[in-house]
């Protein structure tokens, strides 16, 4: 019997590329055409986001819980969970997300469309334009079909990535718990996709990485802006 350390991620992969990937397939054609309306969802967002105020603070963390909760239900539990042992702890750690961005951005009101750096917004505007549109078509370059495609709100890569994107678009303050389930969940994703020789595998987790980066910087400059004498 082989040792432990001598196993790979690969190794404990327990499926593959064709069965990760048929299940996207059968997941989008089970739902359709709600995809359109997750579609919807994302532009509700973005109009929210300029409109502004509290208001629309709020509607954006119920969307945003929304999707999570519906990805946690739909997709983890009811179609990851067949190919993947992990999938059932996937699932609550999408319904946790779902309800701090209830209490955090509906309740406490941490979403609300606050000033930020330029940069932050424009990376903020691009990661969620990014995870509504571009996102869903790079599997047609590594050979997916349209009927595979990673939706926003439907599925998880996407959902977290445009997660991050709002969160930038908050400002210089923002809820940092909502951070590390997005950050973990694209770390994962990455690693996944790398034991299967998925070109685009390091797209989630460098995103990812890139926001906590700019939110971070984004708070040290405030701090320092804050400091007495300056």
């Amino acid at each position: 019997m082989s040792e432990w350390w001598t196993y790979s991620l690969r190794d404990l992969l327990l499926f593959s590329p064709r069965t990760y990937t048929r299940l996207f397939e059968l997941y989008n054609l089970e739902w359709w055409p709600l995809q359109l309306v997750a579609l919807a969802l994302g532009i509700a967002v973005l109009m929210l986001w300029r409109r502004g105020g509290e208001r629309a603070g709020r509607a954006i963390a119920v969307i945003l819980a929304l999707c999570w909760l519906w990805v946690a239900w739909a997709f983890h539990a009811q179609r990851y969970a067949s190919i993947n042992l992990a999938a059932g702890y996937f699932a609550w750690a999408f319904v946790a997300q779902a309800l701090l961005l209830l209490w955090l951005g509906g309740v406490s009101n941490r979403l609300t469309p606050a000033p930020a750096t330029r940069m932050q917004v424009h990376a903020g505007l691009g990661l969620f334009l990014f995870a509504l549109l571009p996102f869903p078509a790079l599997g047609l370059l590594s050979g997916r079909s349209w009927t595979q495609a990673e939706v926003f709100g439907m599925a998880p890569d996407p959902t977290a990535l445009a997660t991050l994107g709002v969160l930038l678009l908050a400002g210089a303050r923002p809820a940092w718990a909502l951070y590390p389930i997005p950050v973990v969940w694209c770390l994962i994703s990455g690693a996944t996709l790398w034991t299967m020789d998925a070109p685009g595998f390091a797209v989630a987790p460098l995103a990812a990485l890139l926001a906590v980066g700019l939110a971070v910087a984004a708070r040290i400059k405030q701090a320092g802006a804050a400091q007495p004498g300056r």
